[in-house]
């Protein structure tokens, strides 16, 4: 049987990061501390108010509650947004400019049922984490092994 994968619209962050696929709100979610697997853990940047983790500190207008979501600022995508933008497409396989274009040009429901499918585990049908490409609920032997915890296999 399918793990329940996000339906959470409050887990995708202003910035474009699907909150639902990182790796301190799946440690969170699976509770890894508590088997032996020593990560962060977050409730995601929305349900915290946290703005975006990532580029608050840096943006008045998410800082005073002036956008939903970047997309809606004058300057999409910011000098701050395309670093952390180039950071994640290099690390990571994800796009922030890419997800928040998709969201504005579609939905949000929308968006939410795409990364479902494009994280989706093959082996039991959670969600692979974008950090590192393991899914932990049934990949927890992979990250207790794990030397770079915020690295895929195929970049070390």
């Amino acid at each position: 049987m399918l793990d329940v994968l996000s339906n959470d619209i409050e887990l995708v962050a202003p910035c474009g990061m699907n909150c639902s696929v990182c790796s301190r709100y799946l440690a969170r979610k699976h509770d890894v501390r508590r088997k032996g697997v020593r990560m962060a853990y977050c409730a995601g940047c929305r349900p915290r108010d946290r703005k975006c983790a990532s580029l608050k500190k840096r943006c008045d207008l998410l800082l005073n509650h002036g956008v939903q979501f970047c997309y809606e600022c004058s300057s999409f995508p910011c000098d701050n947004l395309e670093r952390i933008d180039a950071r994640y497409q290099k690390h990571y396989r994800t796009s922030f400019i890419e997800n928040l274009t998709f969201i504005k040009d579609n939905s949000l429901a929308a968006f939410v049922e795409r990364e479902n499918a494009k994280w989706r585990c093959s082996q039991c049908g959670g969600l692979l984490c974008c950090h590192n490409g393991i899914c932990f609920k049934c990949g927890l032997d992979r990250l207790q092994t794990k030397k770079q915890l915020y690295r895929w296999e195929d970049e070390l």
